[in-house]
């Protein structure tokens, strides 16, 4: 399977947190699945941990360097098919990073895992 992990899925797993629903570490820990992780997921990080609303170890620049090259985790970028896939979203959802991550999902036919039920209301196939 091929996952796009939600900011705060590669939070929780990076720093090893028990919110990490233990069918979503098996997963993610699973080799024959491929995981991402979108531009947008870095960018909302960074941007949390500027505002004091996030605080990661060792800075959220390492911490996602680190994560990236310890978990195997592969960047996908924002490309402007993935800004042009937001005009088919639907309004439920009003966070811009959560709508990105749907879009890219929808776009790339990946499998987006995620805590949050907000984003299980859109047409976009999650995990769990």
């Amino acid at each position: 399977m091929r996952y796009l992990l939600d900011t705060h899925v590669f939070i929780w797993w990076a720093i090893e947190d028990p919110k990490l629903p233990a069918d979503m570490l098996e997963a993610i820990v699973d080799p024959a699945n491929q995981l991402y992780l979108s531009a947008a997921s870095t960018w909302e990080m960074m941007i949390k941990s500027r505002l004091g609303k996030l605080r990661l170890p060792s800075g959220a620049e390492a911490f996602i360097a680190r994560g990236l090259r310890r978990h195997r985790v592969e960047p996908l970028p924002i490309t402007i098919a993935h800004t042009l896939a937001l005009a088919s979203l639907e309004s439920v959802h009003k966070d811009p990073f959560d709508r990105m991550l749907i879009a890219q999902a929808r776009h790339d036919n990946l499998t987006l895992m995620t805590d949050d039920p907000l984003i299980r209301q859109y047409r976009v196939r999650t995990f769990p």
